[in-house]
C-alpha cells in the first residue's frame, strides 16, 4: 500500500507510488480527477506544494480557466466520430473527408478550448472575422461564400450533436448579420448561338485534331457536348453511365426517336428521355473503337494496362463499359477559351454543368412545360424557376402584360350641347298621358 495523507479537510491527497521518491498530491475537482507531482522527496514540503496547487485550481475555476462543462473539442470528437458511422453508403467519402478536414484545420483550433455554452453569436461573428483576416493575409483575398456557409454547416451540425447529448441547452443564432437580400446568382449557360459556335468548334476539332494520338479524345469530347446539352444529364451522372443503361426507342407521343437513359447520380435512381438529337452522338459513342487506355481510365487505373513498347489495343465497347470514362477538360477548356466562351457576361466561368443549365434554359425556351423539365432532370420546379426561368424572355407573355384599359369615347363641346338641349327639350303629351 502506497503512503497516503489528505490535507485541507480530506479536499487533496498526498501519497507516494512504489518506486518513486517524490510525493504526488490528487483532488477531485470541478468534476474531475486532478493529479500532479510535487516533486519534493520531503513530506512537509509536499503538502505545502499541494495546499498551493489546490488554491490555484480554485483561482483558475473563479477566472473560468477551467471548464467544468465538454468543449467544443470534445463535441467535434463525438460528431466526427457519429457522421462517419451514421452516414456511411449515403455520403460521398470526399464529402465527409470535407467535414474531418473543416472541423480540424479551422473549427477546432478557434472554438476548441471554449466550453460548448460560451460559444455565443458574438463568438461565431468572431470566427468569421478571423477566418476573413486569415485568408487576406495568406491569399489576398476573402474566402468564398460557399466556403463560409460549408464551415457553418459544420458548426452547426456539432453543436446539435452536443445538444442531443444533453451537453448544451439550445443553439446560438448562426446567421451572419448586417448581410442585405443575396443576389440570386443565375448558372452560367450558353445561348442558342453561343452553344452552335461550341459544337461547331468541337466537331471541327474532332475531324481536324491538332495531334492525332488525341483524335479518340476530341471526338468524345464532341459528343459528349452534344450528349450532354440534349439530355441535361449533370456531369457525375454521365461519367456513371454504362452503355446498358441507355435504350434507343421510338416514343409513342411525339413518334421521334430518343434515348431513355436510366440515371444514377447524387438522387439515386432516376429516369430521362432525351432529345432527338443525342441519338446519333449515342450511335457514335456505341460503334466507335477504344483504345485499351480508355478501358484503363475507366476502370479507375485498375487491372493490366498496355505498354507502351507493345502496339495499343482497339476494340468496340462492351454493354458494361462506362460511355464517358474520362472527362476530357483541358480539351474542353482550350476550346472555350478559343472561342471566347470560358466565361459568360456576368464573369462566371463554364464548365460542363453548363451543358445541362443549357439543355434546361433552351426547353424553357421552346415552351416546355416546367414540371415535365423538372421531373426529367431530377430536380425541382422552384429550382428551375429561381434559377433558370427568371432569366428566359420567353416566359414573359406581352399580350398578358400590356393590358390597357379602352379609353372612353371623346364627346366634342357642340355634341354635349345638342345632347342638353334633347334632355332638357319637354316631351309632347300623347292620348293616354292628356287629361
Amino acid at each position: 500500500m502506497p503512503e497516503q495523507y489528505t490535507i485541507l479537510g480530506g479536499k487533496v491527497h498526498v501519497y507516494k507510488r512504489p518506486n518513486s521518491s517524490h510525493w504526488q498530491c490528487s483532488s477531485y475537482f470541478a468534476g474531475k480527477n486532478r493529479r500532479t507531482s510535487t516533486k519534493e522527496d520531503s513530506l512537509a514540503k509536499a503538502k505545502e506544494i499541494a495546499e498551493d496547487w489546490y488554491l490555484q485550481l480554485r483561482g483558475k475555476l473563479r477566472s473560468g480557466e477551467i471548464k467544468t462543462e465538454k468543449t467544443f473539442r470534445e463535441a467535434s470528437e463525438q460528431y466526427l466520430r457519429e457522421y462517419d458511422i451514421i452516414t456511411q453508403g449515403q455520403r460521398s467519402k470526399d464529402y465527409v473527408k470535407g467535414q474531418h478536414w473543416r472541423s480540424t484545420v479551422h473549427l477546432v483550433p478557434f472554438f476548441g478550448h471554449w466550453g460548448l455554452s460560451e460559444i455565443t453569436s458574438g463568438k461565431v461573428q468572431e470566427y468569421r472575422i478571423h477566418r476573413h483576416e486569415e485568408t487576406m493575409a495568406r491569399r489576398g483575398k476573402p474566402p468564398a461564400h460557399n466556403t463560409m456557409h460549408q464551415e457553418i454547416v459544420t458548426l452547426r451540425q456539432t453543436l446539435k450533436t452536443a445538444i442531443r447529448h444533453g451537453w448544451l441547452d439550445h443553439l446560438p443564432d448562426l446567421s451572419e448579420p448586417y448581410r442585405s437580400s443575396p443576389k440570386i446568382s443565375h448558372r452560367a449557360w450558353f445561348s442558342p448561338e453561343e452553344y452552335k459556335k461550341l459544337y461547331e468548334a468541337t466537331r471541327k476539332r474532332a475531324r481536324e485534331p491538332k495531334l492525332a494520338r488525341f483524335k479518340w479524345e476530341s471526338e468524345q469530347l464532341h459528343d459528349y457536348v452534344l450528349f450532354s446539352a440534349n439530355t441535361g444529364l449533370r456531369p457525375d451522372e454521365a461519367r456513371r453511365l454504362q452503355f446498358r443503361d441507355v435504350t434507343i426507342v421510338e416514343d409513342d407521343a411525339s413518334g421521334q426517336t430518343i434515348l431513355e437513359i436510366e440515371v444514377r447520380g447524387k438522387r439515386g435512381v432516376g429516369y430521362c428521355k432525351s432529345m432527338t438529337g443525342a441519338v446519333r452522338p449515342f450511335e457514335r459513342l456505341k460503334n466507335r473503337l477504344r483504345p485499351s487506355r480508355a478501358y484503363d481510365e475507366g476502370r479507375g487505373g485498375e487491372g493490366p494496362k498496355s505498354t507502351t513498347n507493345e502496339p495499343e489495343g482497339l476494340r468496340l465497347p462492351q454493354p458494361t463499359d462506362l460511355i464517358f470514362p474520362k472527362w476530357q477538360r483541358e480539351l474542353f477548356k482550350t476550346i472555350l477559351e478559343e472561342e471566347n466562351l470560358r466565361f459568360d457576361r456576368e464573369g462566371r466561368p463554364r464548365t460542363a454543368y453548363s451543358l445541362r443549365h443549357t439543355y434546361i434554359c433552351l426547353r424553357l425556351m421552346e415552351g416546355a412545360d416546367i414540371y415535365q423539365i423538372a421531373k426529367n432532370c431530377r430536380t425541382s420546379v422552384e429550382m428551375i424557376e429561381k434559377y433558370y426561368a427568371a432569366r428566359i424572355k420567353t416566359n414573359l407573355d406581352a399580350a398578358a402584360i400590356n393590358i390597357m384599359r379602352p379609353k372612353p369615347k371623346h364627346i366634342s363641346k357642340n355634341q354635349s350641347r345638342t345632347q342638353t338641349r334633347t334632355q332638357n327639350r319637354p316631351r309632347p303629351s300623347t292620348p293616354e298621358t292628356d287629361v
